[in-house]
């Protein structure tokens, strides 16, 4: 049985999505996903503009009506009968998200335990065999035997790492 810890955003959530949609609708743009396979947020997205998206990151609601990652649900629920999972996300970033992030887990994860929910900063504190996580600021820190990194419109010039780019790919590397 391994340990394994499972980012949130962007990982679990569609999160990037929601982000792309409130800079289109903010800044009356009309940027999709894919224009992100060649290009970076910081090549597409006017700096000042990002700020201001921040801003509408940290409101309330934001966090609670996200899209679930496709495949998420059945997969990680296969790997929670098998392994000791963990759902870690960098909460406290956004202090309104906290209990979105509960109350979304509760929703369409209702087999997480409250237990395994793990709203932090730094994750590097966290000892874990395996983690499934988005940001390299998270994976270069992590000690345990097994980094992937999740695909997503913000780390498509990141290279290094074993990326993932769905649920069923995790599926078949831990079940």
């Amino acid at each position: 049985m391994k340990r394994i810890l499972i980012d949130m955003d962007d990982v679990m959530a569609e999160t990037g999505l929601k982000i792309l949609d409130t800079y289109n609708t903010l800044f009356n743009t009309n940027f999709k996903k894919e224009d992100f396979n060649e290009k970076s947020f910081t090549d597409l997205f006017k700096a000042d503009n990002y700020l201001k998206v921040r801003t509408e990151i940290g409101k309330s609601g934001f966090f609670r009506d996200l899209a679930v990652k496709q495949n998420a649900v059945e997969v990680i629920e296969k790997l929670y009968k098998v392994h000791d999972v963990y759902i870690v996300s960098a909460a406290t970033e956004f202090p309104e998200s906290l209990s979105e992030k509960v109350h979304w887990l509760n929703e369409h994860f209702p087999f997480v335990e409250w237990q395994k929910m793990v709203f932090c900063g730094y994750k590097h504190m966290i000892k874990a065999d395996v983690m499934i996580d988005d940001h390299t600021k998270n994976l270069d820190y992590f000690e345990g035997e097994t980094k992937l990194l999740f695909d997503a419109m913000h780390n498509q010039k990141v290279t290094g790492y074993t990326r993932v780019t769905h649920w069923d790919e995790i599926g078949k590397l831990l079940l």
